[in-house]
C-alpha cells in the first residue's frame, strides 16, 4: 500500500481492508513506517521506534476487530514488555518493562500493531510536550507551536498521518488538550471505565485514565469498546454500557439540554478565538435542535485547581522518591521543574493532602447539581490557540530559585513564598477548563470544530455526567456529520496527493 493510499483511511477503514484481504498487516505497517520517516524529523513525535517488533507482530496476521492496524503507544503508563517506559525521564530511559500493561494487552488482543512509543513531557506533568531528555514535539499544523501535552507526541503523530490512532492518557487534560491543539477527536473516559493495571490501581484517586487520540469518532468508539471493562485487579466494577460504543456513533442523541460557558474557571483571560469556537458551536447545536443555555456549574475554579494541585504535588513527590529508591539515581536525572513539584509535595503535610482530597466531593456535588439540569457542559478545551514552543518555560529567576531550594532542602520556604504555585497557576491559565472532569471523574471530550484565522486547530470541550461516554459519542457523531473534519490536513508537513 502506498503512503498516499494509507492516509485516506481511519483505523476502522484499514481493518476492513485487512479483513477483505485487499491489503496485509505488513503492507500497512510499512506504509506507516515510511510515513514516519517522511514527517517525524520535523515533529519529533516518536521517542522510541519499535519497528522490528511491529514487523514481527504484523507478520503473524493478527486478528481481532482492528486486526493489522498500525498503532502507537504513549510512553507513559503504557508498558510493553521488553521495552522501556521512560515517561520522558532520563533515569527510566533504559529500564525495560517486565510485562504489558492491561490496556496494551487489550490493544494487542484487538489485533493492533504497536510499532513505536510517542514523546511525553517528563511524567506527563505539563500541557506541552517539551522534555529535556528527548526534545520538544511540534505541531504539524505549525511546527513553531506545541501539539499540547501530555499526549503531544501521540497527537502530532496522528494528525500527521503516521498512524490513524495512538495511545493517550489524561490526568488533567492530557487527551483533550492535544486533541484541541492538533485538530483531533479526544475522549477522556470516566473514572473506572478503562483499567490502569496491573501495576497501578487508580492513579491520582481515579483522576488519571487511559484512552486514545483519533481523527474520527468511530475510531475512538471502536477503541473504547476494546479498552473498556474491569480487570481482576480493578478496585471496583462499574456498570457496562447499554450497547457497544461503536453503535452509539450513528445514533440520534435526541434533543439535549446543554449549558455553555466561555469564562475561565480561574477568572483569567480567554482568547477571542476560543470564545468564538464555543459561540459558533452553541449556534450549531441550536441548528441541530438542541436547547443551549449560557450557564456554568457553581464550582469555585480556583479552589478546585488548588485541591487538584495538592494531590498533583504529593503524587510527584512519591514518584520521584520511588524512582530514586528503585534505580539509585539522583537529582541530576530529573528536570528542575519536576524536582520543584516534588518539593512542593514534601512541603505539605499528610493532613493537607487528606483535607484537599476530601474537598473533591464539594466539586463533585456541584457538577452533579449542574447535570441534574443539563445533559452536557460545553466550554473551550483550551483558553487560546496552541502556544509556541518554549512559551510556558519557567522564567530564569525561578529556575535558579528551584535549584537553590532543592539543593538546600528548604522546601518549606517554597510553600511560604508560594512562588511555584503562582507560576503553575500562570501556566494553567492556558488550560483552565479540563481539570474539572478529572477531579470529578466524569467523561469528557474535545471535538475539532474550529480553526483560527491563522490556521491552527482549537477544539471545544463537552463534559457529561458519570457513565455518559455513550451520550458523548452520539453527539460527537452528529457534530462530525454536520461539520466534518477528518479530511482537513496539517499545513506544515507534506501530504501526498492520492
Amino acid at each position: 500500500m502506498r503512503v498516499d493510499e494509507y492516509l485516506q483511511y481511519d483505523a476502522v477503514g484499514l481493518a476492513a481492508l485487512v479483513r477483505s484481504k485487499e491489503v496485509t498487516s505488513t503492507e500497512l505497517l510499512e506504509a506507516a513506517i515510511e510515513r514516519a520517516a517522511q514527517v517525524d524529523p520535523a515533529l519529533n513525535a516518536i521517542n522510541l521506534p519499535m519497528y522490528e517488533e511491529g514487523r514481527r507482530i504484523a507478520a503473524t496476521a493478527p486478528s481481532g476487530p482492528l486486526g493489522g492496524v498500525p498503532f502507537l503507544l504513549k510512553d507513559l503508563f503504557q508498558d510493553y514488555a521488553g521495552y522501556p517506559t521512560s515517561a520522558g525521564n532520563r533515569a527510566l530511559r533504559h529500564v525495560p518493562a517486565t510485562r504489558h500493561s492491561e490496556v496494551v494487552r487489550r490493544w494487542l488482543n484487538a489485533g493492533l500493531v504497536p510499532f513505536a512509543k510517542t514523546n511525553v513531557p517528563e511524567f506527563g506533568a505539563k500541557a506541552v510536550t517539551e522534555p529535556l531528555e528527548f526534545g520538544p514535539s511540534r505541531n504539524p499544523w505549525n511546527t513553531g507551536h506545541t501539539p499540547g501535552g501530555s499526549s503531544g507526541g501521540s497527537a502530532a503523530a496522528v494528525a500527521a498521518g503516521i498512524a490513524p490512532a495512538a495511545g493517550a492518557n489524561d490526568g488533567g487534560g492530557s487527551i483533550r488538550i492535544p486533541a484541541a491543539a492538533c485538530g483531533l477527536f479526544g475522549l477522556k473516559p470516566g473514572r473506572g471505565r478503562v483499567p490502569f493495571g496491573p501495576f497501578r490501581g487508580e492513579p491520582m484517586h481515579g483522576a488519571s485514565v487511559n484512552g486514545v487520540l483519533t481523527r474520527t469518532v468511530r475510531d475512538s468508539a471502536a477503541l473504547l469498546d476494546v479498552m473498556a471493562g474491569p480487570e481482576p485487579t480493578s478496585p471496583y466494577p462499574i456498570a457496562p454500557p447499554e450497547r457497544p460504543y461503536a453503535k452509539e456513533v450513528g445514533r440520534d442523541p435526541g434533543r439535549l439540554r446543554i449549558g455553555f460557558s466561555d469564562i475561565s474557571p480561574l477568572g483569567t483571560r480567554v482568547h477571542p478565538e476560543a470564545v468564538r469556537a464555543v459561540r459558533e458551536t452553541a449556534a450549531l447545536l441550536e441548528e441541530l435542535g438542541h436547547q443551549v443555555v449560557e450557564t456554568r456549574p457553581a464550582i469555585d475554579g480556583r479552589a478546585l485547581t488548588e485541591d487538584f494541585l495538592t494531590l498533583w504535588y504529593g503524587s510527584m513527590a512519591a514518584l520521584v522518591d520511588g524512582i530514586k529508591a528503585d534505580t539509585g539515581c539522583g537529582d541530576d536525572d530529573f528536570e528542575p521543574d519536576t524536582l520543584m513539584l516534588a518539593a512542593m509535595g514534601r512541603a505539605r503535610t499528610s493532613a493537607d493532602y487528606v483535607r484537599g482530597h476530601d474537598r473533591w466531593n464539594e466539586h463533585i456535588v456541584a457538577l452533579a447539581d449542574f447535570h441534574s439540569r443539563y445533559d452536557l457542559l460545553l466550554t473551550p478545551t483550551i483558553a487560546g490557540p496552541p502556544v509556541t514552543i518554549g512559551r510556558l518555560d519557567p522564567p530564569s529567576w525561578l529556575r535558579t530559585a528551584e535549584r537553590l531550594l532543592v539543593r538546600t532542602r528548604t522546601e518549606r520556604l517554597v510553600t511560604a513564598t508560594d512562588m511555584v504555585t503562582t507560576e503553575v497557576m500562570n501556566n494553567l491559565t492556558a488550560t483552565p477548563f479540563t481539570m474539572t472532569a478529572n477531579l470529578t471523574g466524569t467523561p469528557a471530550m474535545s471535538v475539532p470544530l474550529h480553526w483560527t484565522a491563522s490556521g491552527l486547530p482549537l477544539g471545544v470541550q463537552f463534559i457529561a455526567a458519570p457513565a455518559g461516554e455513550g451520550l458523548l459519542l452520539r453527539l460527537a457523531g452528529q457534530l462530525e456529520r454536520a461539520r466534518p473534519w477528518a479530511h482537513r490536513r496539517p499545513t506544515d508537513v507534506p501530504f501526498p496527493e492520492p
